[in-house]
């Protein structure tokens, strides 16, 4: 399956294969990739960034000259940084997360891997990550790209989407069954 089989839609499938059909062209796929997840991992981990990327009240040009700014502090590449200056400039950072979960689509299937969502309670280390990842490729039969995320509801363990199946083994999920059970006891 490669990237021209996958149907984007919205404002975030639009941004997203703009810049995979310009990376591609370049020859940039994995370093604007590698750019992006940094971007995605700053804006998750810093609440100033994220603010900035969705608040509407601040100007287009206050939003392209921080960013620009995060952007050339960060050393992403020139290409990324002109394409998030293009984003900000039409006001669409708001959409940044989703077009950087788009590129990540649009790249796995250009590689024939299959996007697998993984929560988890607390982040994940590499060597667990990596776990998760051969047990589902052993389960699916193909590459596996896995996006992670925190979830403190969880608890504990874990929730992994693949497509439109979901495997939940978190402890939350557990906890509301076990209290529907005793509810049907009583």
């Amino acid at each position: 399956m490669s990237a021209e089989n996958i149907t984007v839609s919205g404002i975030a499938g639009r941004y997203a294969t703009a810049l995979f059909d310009l990376a591609a062209s370049a020859k940039q796929l994995d370093d604007v990739a590698a750019d992006l997840a940094t971007i995605k991992s700053m804006m998750d981990e810093n609440a100033d960034l994220a603010r900035l990327v969705k608040s509407p009240v601040i100007s287009r040009d206050d939003q392209a000259r921080a960013m620009g700014a995060v952007l050339e502090k960060m050393g992403v590449s020139d290409l990324v940084r002109r394409f998030i200056g293009t984003v900000a400039k039409n006001r669409r950072l708001f959409a940044l997360s989703d077009m950087i979960a788009v590129y990540g689509q649009l790249l796995a299937a250009e590689r024939g891997e299959v996007v697998a969502s993984v929560s988890s309670a607390k982040k994940l280390t590499k060597s667990q990550l990596d776990a998760v990842s051969a047990a589902l490729k052993s389960a699916i039969g193909s590459d596996v790209s896995l996006e992670s995320n925190v979830d403190e509801s969880l608890i504990g363990g874990l929730v992994i989407k693949v497509g439109s199946r979901m495997v939940d083994s978190s402890i939350r999920t557990k906890l509301q069954n076990l209290k529907f059970a005793m509810k049907g006891v009583g």
